[in-house]
C-alpha cells in the first residue's frame, strides 16, 4: 500500500490512519492512550506506524494538550538493584498508560538532584517520582509552583503530608532488630549508608534503638559505622566494628550489599557466621540468597511498589487523587546467618 506524505516525505498522522483504515482520533487515541482502543484496532495502527516510519510530533502534541506525556524518576544511584526493581515496573506500567519515563541518577549528592529535578521539568516531565522525603524546602516549592504532581518512593512515614507509595522503613527495621535481640544478642551494631540526607537509611537505624529500648537495652548501646553502598565498604565497614567493639555478636547492615561485604570479611577474618557473629541485611534483592551463608534480610516488594507508583502518579496526574499515601508490606525472611549470640 502506498501513503501520501508530506512533500518533504515525512509521514502524518493522516498517514497512519490511512494506511490503518481508521480515523485520526483513533491514531491519537492509540498513541496517548493505548488502553483506551480494542485490541485489534491498536495492533492493526501500531503496525502502520511501524511500516510507514511514523514518529509522533510530541512537541506540537504538548503545546495542544499542555501535557508531554513523560514522567521522570530522580534516583540516588543506578548501581542498587532495589531502584532498577522498581523502576522496570514503574515503567512497564506507565507504558501501558502511554507515558515514556525518563530517568535521572543523583549519585546521593542533594545538589545535583536539584539541578535534575529542574531539568526535568525544563524539558516537561508532567509528574515526578521521588526516592524518599529528605530534600530542600526549596525544591518542594519549585515543583509546587511549576504544577508538577510529586509522588514518594521507598519511604512512607504516615505523618508527611506528601504523597507517598512506599513502606516505613523504621517499624521493617524494627521488627528485624526484635529477631535479632530474641535470639539473645544485646551487642549489636549496624553498618549503614550515610544518613545525613537519607531518611531510609537514618530510620533503620532508628529503628533498631527502637527495638532496642522496647528490649529493655539501652538504645544508645548501638556501634553505628556510616559508609557508602558497596560490598567492599561493607567489608572495610566490618572490619572498624570488631576494631572498635569486638565485644559485637550481631552485625545489622541498612542493605544487603553491604550485609554481603561483612560476610566476606568475617570469612576472611576467620570468622564463622552465624557462630561467632550474625549478620543482617535489608531488602531480600537476589544476592541475600546467593550469600554465603543465605541472609537473614527484609524482604521488600520493589516491583509491586513501582507499579503502585505510576498507577498513582497516573491518577494524580488526572486529577483523581490528592494527598494520597500507600503503605506496603514487608516481610522477614529468616536465613542462616542468623543465628543465637555465642555465650
Amino acid at each position: 500500500m502506498t501513503n501520501n506524505t508530506k512533500d518533504n516525505g515525512v509521514p502524518t498522522l493522516a498517514d497512519v490512519a490511512n494506511y490503518a483504515n481508521v480515523s485520526t482520533a483513533t491514531v491519537s487515541r492509540c498513541l496517548n492512550s493505548p488502553e483506551r482502543v480494542g485490541g485489534n484496532t491498536r495492533k492493526r495502527v501500531m503496525k502502520a506506524v511501524r511500516d510507514l516510519g511514523y514518529a509522533p510530533n510530541f512537541g506540537a502534541q504538548a503545546l495542544a494538550a499542555r501535557q508531554t506525556n513523560t514522567v521522570a524518576a530522580v534516583i540516588p544511584t543506578m548501581e542498587n538493584a532495589v531502584f532498577a526493581r522498581g523502576l522496570q515496573a514503574f515503567q512497564e506500567e506507565l507504558g501501558r498508560h502511554g507515558k515514556t519515563l525518563l530517568v535521572a541518577s543523583s549519585a546521593y549528592n542533594a545538589e545535583l538532584e536539584e539541578q535534575q529535578v529542574r531539568a526535568l521539568v525544563a524539558r516537561g516531565a508532567d509528574g515526578i517520582l521521588l526516592i524518599g522525603y529528605d530534600r530542600t524546602p526549596e525544591i518542594y516549592e519549585f515543583l509546587a509552583k511549576q504544577k508538577v504532581p510529586t509522588l514518594i518512593a521507598w519511604s512512607f512515614n504516615p505523618e508527611e503530608p506528601r504523597p507517598a507509595v512506599g513502606f516505613n522503613n523504621r517499624a521493617a527495621m524494627a521488627d528485624l532488630a526484635r529477631q535479632v535481640i530474641g535470639q539473645g544478642h544485646e551487642n549489636i551494631a549496624c553498618i549503614s549508608a550515610p544518613t545525613a540526607s537519607n531518611d531510609r537509611a537514618r530510620e533503620r537505624v532508628e529503628g533498631i534503638r527502637d527495638a532496642k529500648a522496647k528490649a529493655g537495652q539501652d538504645p544508645k548501646n548501638l556501634t553505628v559505622i556510616e559508609t557508602p553502598y558497596g560490598i567492599e565498604t561493607g567489608e572495610t565497614a566490618f572490619r572498624q566494628v570488631m576494631t572498635n567493639a569486638p565485644q559485637t555478636t550481631a552485625i545489622m547492615c541498612v542493605n544487603d550489599v553491604l550485609a554481603v561485604g561483612a560476610l566476606r570479611a568475617a570469612r576472611e577474618m576467620g570468622m564463622k557466621v552465624p557462630n561467632d557473629i550474625s549478620v543482617t541485611g535489608f531488602d531480600d534483592i537476589e544476592i541475600a540468597t546467593l550469600a554465603e551463608p543465605p541472609l537473614t534480610t527484609v524482604h521488600v516488594p520493589h516491583r509491586e511498589m513501582g507499579r503502585c507508583a505510576a498507577d498513582m502518579l497516573i491518577q494524580i496526574l488526572k486529577g483523581d487523587l490528592i494527598g494520597h499515601n500507600l503503605e506496603l508490606a514487608t516481610e522477614i525472611r529468616i536465613r542462616q546467618s542468623l543465628g543465637p549470640a555465642p555465650h
